[in-house]
């Protein structure tokens, strides 16, 4: 089966793409600002990214083609309750995003442009206002859900995802953050398979 679908194919959708364990974690335990995922975790999930970058470049451009993304604080940074004005990102002064980021959070903050074209937006009305929000920023485009796993499972469960992407690394973690979690039934139909070396990923619509 191939491994990629076409930009018109993607017209107004929203995707997630999301590594995993083959146990079904997508972040380990002991999370910390040296650890975002857990010690040692970041590795095991996301080597493909950066040590086989050339033989995942469909699956990558993928993740990097939405017009709009949303992510969980945590996902953002380590920091909880209000925030450290000072953390701009895990991903320097240029994030890979180059887009609209809407960032859940029950505390507000002003706009926050970085370079290359990405603007973090820090969303205080939940997964409603943030989906409405990205909808609007990226018109006939789609819209990624970027993560972490418990800001995943309340869009799954709320009926909010058209595309299930899971990276599926070779590691079984046995604890942390799991997918699936409280999300309830999904019928899902396979869409592609691919593997390489360190990865297989797998892509599903819902519903």
């Amino acid at each position: 089966m191939g491994a990629t679908a076409t930009e018109e194919d993607m017209m107004g959708k929203v995707t997630c793409d999301i590594a995993m364990s083959i146990d079904g974690f997508v972040a380990g335990p002991n999370q910390s600002l040296e650890a975002p995922l857990g010690v040692g975790v970041e590795q095991r999930l996301h080597r493909w990214m950066f040590e086989a970058a050339e033989d995942n470049a469909a699956e990558l451009a993928e993740i990097t083609a939405a017009k709009a993304y949303i992510m969980g604080r945590n996902m953002f940074g380590p920091d909880r309750g209000e925030w450290d004005l000072t953390w701009t990102g895990w991903w320097g002064a240029e994030p890979p995003y180059h887009a609209p980021v809407y960032v859940l959070s029950h505390h507000e903050r002003e706009d926050l442009p970085m370079d290359g074209g990405t603007t973090f937006h820090f969303v205080t009305g939940g997964i409603t206002e943030a989906i409405t929000r990205a909808r609007t920023a990226a018109g006939d485009g789609s819209i990624s859900i970027a993560g972490g796993a418990s800001t995943v499972n309340q869009f799954l469960a709320a009926g909010l995802i058209d595309e299930l992407r899971l990276h599926v690394a070779p590691v079984v973690l046995g604890e942390g953050e799991r997918l699936f979690t409280g999300v309830g039934r999904i019928d899902l139909t396979p869409l592609t398979v691919r593997h390489t070396a360190l990865v297989t990923h797998i892509s599903y619509a819902i519903g």
